[in-house]
């Protein structure tokens, strides 16, 4: 049985979902992103593991549960974990065990993992170059996907290949400034989110 969600747990949801709204989908990073978020069928799940072995386990939880779960009502999961694999090297390293742990429950070929961090740096680039930018989330992120999901979103988007090369020319007009002014949104609409709920 799961541990109440905390506050902190909320407060890290609430600014997740917010980059999913304002970057993911806002600058159109993911064009498959809006119609899941639009019908909530996105699982947010935040991780309170402090080391790498706590959250495999709590990552076979997740793949268990996704696989297990109606596409209708859970369609993919961001598993965040921002108390663990906060440096992205460690973090980067940890992605082979974590595909090893998703081949091991059986699921290749049927659930994938991708991975977001607020220090992600791809192969060659400059840890400051914001293209890095289109895979940087404000915590650690785990996203579990649905293989069947991707392939029909590939087949209804044929131009899916070039998604990576607009990104790239995105984030280079949006600039570093721009990058930063669209964190610093998602943190006040994160709070304001909070502030509304506590409202009721």
């Amino acid at each position: 049985m799961s541990a109440p969600m905390t506050f902190a747990a909320e407060a890290v949801i609430a600014e997740t979902r917010a980059w999913v709204d304002r970057a993911v989908i806002g600058l159109n990073l993911c064009p498959f992103a809006k119609a899941v978020q639009i019908k909530n069928q996105i699982r947010y799940a935040v991780s309170d593991a402090v080391d790498a072995e706590a959250l495999l386990d709590t990552l076979r939880e997740e793949l268990r549960s996704l696989a297990g779960a109606d596409p209708a009502q859970v369609e993919t999961t961001l598993l965040i974990h921002p108390r663990v694999l906060t440096d992205f090297a460690d973090f980067n390293d940890f992605l082979g065990a974590a595909d090893a742990a998703l081949e091991a429950l059986g699921y290749a070929g049927v659930l994938q993992v991708a991975s977001f961090h607020p220090q992600y740096r791809f192969a060659g680039t400059a840890a400051d170059d914001v293209t890095n930018a289109t895979n940087r989330s404000p915590y650690p992120t785990l996203h579990l996907l649905r293989e069947e999901s991707i392939d029909r979103a590939v087949a209804a988007f044929p131009e899916a290949k070039t998604i990576y090369e607009r990104n790239i020319r995105t984030l280079q007009a949006l600039g570093p400034q721009g990058w930063s002014a669209l964190e610093a949104q998602c943190r006040t609409d994160a709070a304001d989110a909070e502030a509304q709920d506590r409202r009721g």
